[in-house]
């Protein structure tokens, strides 16, 4: 991309995208959205996100440390001070780093695991309409490999300014597509040949005493409410075993210790692979 850009003028016809941001995380953004902070930045531009920036904005004293990652072809980056960010943002803008996101046409929710019968993982989320929970289960789906998570058309975007940056990013990486309701991700399971777990606390079994499926769709609903009744009669209800006269965690942490369990085999086997391939390349003669 080509060397930044000083505006100084909030009113710069070019940050119209960064306008009152707050505000437009509600209504919408014509097919883009906002990330804020470092740490998702560097991120958009490291090649592992699914989308691509349309422009940068940064505090001057910010640019520097960017440069490695922002120089070459790619959208503009646009300098201005925190104070000329802020009256375009519509609040307090304290780390200097915004950057605006194309979202790009959704996939399909089937084009996005290996077909059947290879392994796969997906998780399913259900009426969640809190950020914070969706953001650390996108978090969660990253940490455990998961192929891809579907939701359904309540649960909040992942997009969202707050969902990027609890998900520490991952919200740009891990692949995501909506279907219309939890009854149609159960469908499209049935479809696929993916086993629906149903985490409930009064699942029959305990999450410790079930075999991972190959391919399965683990549905997480609602704090409160739950899953609904309807879905869970078309899964294998299980439960996380907790102690005596208690029985809920929060949804992200009961997510992350499901994934942890349907994962592990499957990390443990490639964790192995790699240490196995990594002492065999060391043992073999570069000069052979």
């Amino acid at each position: 991309m080509p060397e930044p850009i000083a505006i100084d003028d909030p009113d710069d016809p070019r940050l119209c995208a960064y306008r009152a941001v707050r505000e437009r995380d509600l209504v919408g953004r014509q097919g883009r959205f906002i990330v804020e902070g470092e740490v998702t930045l560097r991120l958009l531009f490291s090649g592992d996100a699914r989308f691509a920036a349309e422009s940068v904005l940064l505090a001057p004293e910010r640019w520097p440390g960017f440069a490695d990652v922002l120089r070459g072809d790619g959208p503009p980056v646009y300098l201005a001070g925190k104070d000329v960010m802020s009256a375009v943002a519509g609040f307090p803008i304290h780390r200097g780093v915004l950057a605006v996101g194309l979202r790009g046409m959704e996939p399909p929710p089937e084009s996005l695991i290996p077909p059947a019968p290879a392994p796969a993982l997906v998780v399913g989320l259900v009426g969640l309409t809190n950020h914070d929970n969706v953001g650390g289960l996108f978090r969660n789906a990253a940490a455990f490999a998961a192929d891809a998570v579907w939701l359904d058309a309540e649960t909040c975007d992942p997009l969202y300014r707050k969902a990027i940056r609890v998900s520490a990013g991952a919200a740009l990486t891990v692949p995501f597509a909506r279907a219309a309701s939890g009854a149609a991700l159960l469908d499209l399971a049935e479809r696929h040949a993916l086993t629906p777990l149903a985490l409930t606390p009064s699942g029959s079994k305990t999450l410790d005493a079930l075999d991972p499926p190959s391919r399965t769709l683990l549905l997480l609903g609602t704090e409160g409410p739950g899953l609904p009744e309807s879905l869970m009669t078309r899964a294998r209800r299980v439960r996380i075993a907790m102690a005596p006269g208690f029985d809920s965690l929060n949804v992200a942490t009961a997510g992350a210790i499901a994934l942890h369990h349907l994962a592990g085999q499957r990390l443990a086997a490639e964790a192995e692979l790699s240490r196995a391939f990594r002492a065999l390349s060391g043992s073999v003669d570069p000069d052979l």
